[in-house]
């Protein structure tokens, strides 16, 4: 193998990482939000408190982290 291919595969597993750690606490941020919403009182200090919204904030934040997993998934797969 050349340093040239090796040097690919090596800068793509930090990607991954990140990738993956983005989508877990996103996941688990989803999760939270459909399960106890009331007991993450700092968020609504972030994203603006509105009642009602919390279901799907839920779900969009599920949604985005297990599309983020598939793409650190995918980074980690062609790295290998």
């Amino acid at each position: 193998m050349s340093a040239v291919s090796m040097g690919g595969s090596g800068a793509r597993r930090p990607l991954a990482i990140i990738l993956a750690v983005i989508g877990v606490v996103a996941v688990i941020l989803g999760v939270l939000l459909l399960v106890a919403p009331h007991s993450l009182g700092f968020i609504g200090t972030f994203m603006g408190h509105k009642h009602g919204t919390h279901p799907i904030r839920g779900a969009v934040a599920l949604v985005v982290g297990v599309g983020v997993l598939v793409g650190a998934w995918f980074v980690n797969k062609k790295s290998s």
